[in-house]
């Protein structure tokens, strides 16, 4: 698993913040060609963020790239420029069908062996990315995460203004989690925009944590070490998961031995299925 608690998205028409994020201590940093950028500046933009690539300014921490939607004019010279560079995965907005991930893996096929290993992320942020999230999630073995988009879900919902509690978005939460789950996935919350507000923000990462997610987007740097924090396993609950699966892989020397016995309480398959996710979640956050 990668380790993906915080994925923090850096304007591509920003050479001074592109410059500092690869010390930020972000998981992944996402170069963003989209959103962040002002349309009359994402052609220079997208030139700057391949130059940064080649002048191996980010060495070392893992890169993805959100590129333009794929019915505009910028789609395809954003994947075909810059995904032989050492990006890890394109990060595709607005995905409402399964063939729109078709489209992006051809384009990535076509590029032939500098594209080989670059995966797709795909974002799921109108209503009918979500109603067809399970299918989504499907579409291609180059796929490797779904992200919950709030904002533009926001606009494609009719969703007021300020209309932010919490339980109004745990139906696409749990929607986006499910599919992703399904299909082998990882599942990543999209941002937290009061950037000032950490309380809010350690709320919400929580809440989607406890849901089942993977990570969290940041828009802002003093948000990752928030997240981070978050999404890594609390030692005693990292120390539990892996005495499970030893318990377990001890009792399997007994062939009709289906369950055991850990401090107390009956441990099954079901536990070390749970186990094994936590373990996984704390070595790629670095604990050993």
């Amino acid at each position: 698993m990668k380790a993906r608690r915080s994925c923090l998205s850096v304007p591509g028409s920003s050479e001074s913040m592109l410059a500092k994020a690869a010390g930020l201590g972000a998981d992944e940093l996402v170069l963003d060609l989209e959103d962040s950028v002002a349309p009359a500046a994402k052609q220079d933009a997208r030139t700057l963020v391949g130059n940064v690539l080649d002048r191996g300014v980010l060495a070392g921490a893992p890169v993805a790239v959100r590129v333009n939607g794929i019915e505009g004019p910028l789609f395809a010279d954003d994947v075909s420029e810059l995904a032989g560079r050492g990006i890890g995965s394109v990060v595709v907005p607005k995905i409402e069908r399964p063939q729109d991930l078709d489209r992006v893996a051809s384009l990535l096929d076509s590029l032939g062996a500098p594209a080989a290993d670059v995966r797709i992320q795909a974002l799921v942020e109108t209503a009918r990315g979500l109603m067809r999230a399970g299918e989504i999630a499907s579409a291609t073995p180059r796929l490797e995460a779904l992200i919950l988009g709030y904002a533009d879900l926001a606009a494609s919902l009719a969703r007021p203004p300020g209309s932010d509690r919490p339980e109004i978005w745990l139906y696409a939460q749990e929607t986006v989690l499910v599919a992703a789950r399904a299909a082998g996935l990882q599942a990543i919350d999209g941002p937290y925009l009061a950037i000032r507000d950490e309380d809010g923000l350690r709320t919400r990462a929580e809440h989607v944590r406890a849901l089942g997610f993977d990570g969290k987007w940041a828009v802002h740097p003093a948000q990752v070490p928030v997240i981070n924090a978050v999404f890594t396993p609390p030692a005693e609950e990292f120390e539990r998961a892996t005495a499970i699966v030893a318990a377990l892989e001890r009792a399997e020397q007994d062939e009709t031995a289906g369950a055991t016995e850990l401090n107390g309480q009956m441990i099954d398959e079901a536990s070390r299925k749970l186990a094994l996710h936590t373990v996984a979640r704390g070595r790629a956050a670095g604990l050993a």
